[in-house]
């Protein structure tokens, strides 16, 4: 983000702020953060804001705007810090939080009457601030702990130009109609009971098929990339958490363990310490290196109720979850392969656009990782090579490394050009240690091999919401749920829409008749609000020309995407679309 623009968006926060508490009385502030495309600011009021109120605090911002008001830096002391907010809880706790830290001195802004705690910067002047909207009001915990008072969270946008503005709402109200939440249930693909629990999902039949047809590419990929099967349990002991050292790092994200005959068993929140453990099933020589598991493992970690939100965020999901253990000769081309295919496969879903992170550790504190400066070395070049090899460019990100190694995270850009976080391949110096994993080396002795985890999809719950979205519900033919809807005239056809459907199951299509006794006209509507790529229409005219023909049938063919086709040979339909599943055409 620009430094000017994000001095722009900090300022509005500040603005905001003045305007609720020219507006409500007993206003308790939280703190106003620039975020992406804008900021909020979280207030205690005593009173529910509502969305006509928006209306009015951002008129009321607007006449603050107008009148030039300056913004000053001040520094001040602790003491006098608390003196100045003395009635702002929530202020006194952040001055608590700076003086733990060590601070002597507090930054403050003051605007006209108001002053904030804040570090800036800010403009100069509100005639500096011109083009902004606020968006909405949501419930936001104190510090997103659940356990703190809830506050009330007012969001806003600001560009530097009018165009730049009506661009990102205009991107908004697409973004509506293809959230995935809205399009999972009007395509009958999903849904959440409460019944069932929070963030657990039920895949109805729709979405079990567009999910099977997910899960049967990408494991016929693993097979053709040298990746064996394997199936774990939804449930682990407490002894195999504890060498893996989830429970001493993990386990606030970790479900409370299961008792069973007097021993603790936990959910999975991860696969990879089962399939360690299947590695080491047997001795493993040199020569047995690389070995690649790869496991459609559903885990489960605890979400907070405030952040689940339809497919993107839950509770319980599956995870195309692969672990690639090699020595070290084959570290480099192990990486490689595992990015090549990554490309592979989201290209295959239909995404060009890719933006790549390199974490890599803290060059000036090296003593916080595992692992010696020839593992790290060698594995962040790995990274580096492999990335490069794809054609792909990357931003290295010093320090964001986790402890145990270096990772690439991949981002995809949907049909709106926004940023989706899927695909994560980290190298692991710890896990190994931990489970005492080796290899018998050409020498006869005792070896530690290096480890991957890797995640082409991420979760196949998270990037199934991200292709609701990025195809509005449209899927190509490939993955379509329902890939041709086969519509009689009248139920006086619906004998003859049943051979056609007969032949084109036997085709390994899929496919639904409407039978209902409906006008064509509704028929074909429901079947594009429903976004089926092909509609076979069969009437009189299709019925006599293909009296007398047992091998050959003539329909009229409707594409969702292209309208009518006309009237074709069943065939060469049939060549058509088996052409366009084969090539998996987007």
């Amino acid at each position: 983000m620009e430094k000017s623009l994000e001095k722009i968006r900090h300022s509005f926060a500040h603005i905001l702020a003045m305007a609720v508490m020219d507006l409500f009385k007993n206003v308790k502030l939280g703190i106003g953060p620039v975020i992406e495309n804008g900021f909020y600011y979280d207030f205690d009021l005593p009173t529910s804001l509502k969305p006509e109120d928006l209306e009015k605090i951002e008129k009321k911002m607007r006449e603050l705007i107008d009148k030039d008001l300056k913004f000053k830096k001040e520094l001040i002391s602790i003491s006098e810090a608390r003196s100045l907010f003395k009635d702002q809880p929530y202020k006194l706790e952040l001055i608590r939080d700076l003086e733990k830290e060590g601070e002597k001195k507090v930054s403050i802004y003051r605007t006209n009457g108001f002053v904030d705690l804040c570090k800036g910067p800010h403009v100069k002047s509100t005639k500096e601030l011109k083009v902004f909207k606020l968006l909405k009001v949501s419930g936001a915990y104190w510090k997103g702990d659940e356990k703190r008072p809830m506050l009330q969270r007012v969001y806003g946008v600001a560009f530097q130009t009018e165009k730049e503005l009506d661009e990102f709402l205009k991107i908004q109200e697409e973004a509506k109609e293809r959230d995935h939440i809205k399009l999972g249930a009007e395509l009958e693909l999903f849904a959440i009971s409460e019944e069932v629990g929070q963030g657990l999902i039920l895949w109805l039949p729709k979405g079990a098929i567009l999910r099977q047809v997910m899960e049967d590419f990408i494991i016929q990929k693993y097979f053709e990339n040298g990746y064996q099967l394997v199936r774990t349990p939804h449930i682990g002991s407490e002894s195999l958490f504890s060498i893996s050292g989830h429970l001493e790092h993990y386990k606030e994200n970790m479900y409370a363990p299961i008792k069973i005959d007097k021993e603790k068993y936990y959910l999975k929140p991860m696969n990879c310490p089962f399939h360690l453990i299947i590695y080491k099933t047997s001795l493993k020589s040199y020569r047995d290196l690389p070995i690649r598991y790869a496991e459609l493992g559903t885990v489960y970690r605890y979400e907070k109720s405030g952040v689940l939100h339809g497919l993107t965020r839950v509770r319980g999901f599956t995870q195309d979850d692969g672990h690639i253990i090699c020595r070290e000769d084959q570290l480099e081309k192990e990486i490689e392969s595992a990015i090549k295919l990554t490309k592979e496969i989201l290209e295959t879903f239909g995404f060009s656009e890719f933006k790549v992170a390199l974490s890599v550790r803290d060059p000036k504190n090296k003593a916080k990782y595992l692992g010696s400066d020839k593992m790290w070395s060698l594995a962040e070049k790995a990274l580096a090579k492999g990335i490069k090899k794809v054609g792909w460019k990357f931003e290295r990100e010093e320090g964001e490394a986790v402890f145990y190694g270096p990772k690439m995270d991949i981002k995809v850009k949907d049909a709106l050009k926004r940023e989706w976080q899927i695909s994560t391949l980290q190298v692991d110096f710890n896990l190994p240690e931990r489970f005492d994993i080796f290899y018998i080396d050409k020498n006869g002795r005792k070896s530690r091999p290096f480890m991957l985890h890797r995640a082409l999809l991420g979760s196949l719950e998270r990037f199934t919401g991200l292709l609701i979205e990025h195809f509005k519900g449209a899927f190509p033919t490939w993955l379509a749920p329902v890939q041709i809807k086969i519509l009689p005239i009248s139920d006086k056809y619906n004998s003859f829409a049943k051979k056609i459907g007969k032949r084109l199951k036997e085709e390994n299509l899929r496919i639904e008749i409407d039978k209902r006794k409906e006008s064509i006209g509704k028929k074909i509507r429901e079947a594009e609000l429903l976004k089926t790529p092909y509609m076979i229409i069969v009437g009189e005219k299709e019925k006599k020309r293909s009296e007398g023909k047992k091998e050959e049938y003539w329909i009229s063919v409707r594409s969702y995407k292209k309208g009518e086709l006309g009237m074709m040979r069943f065939s060469k339909f049939v060549e058509k679309v088996k052409k366009e599943i084969e090539k998996k055409v987007i």
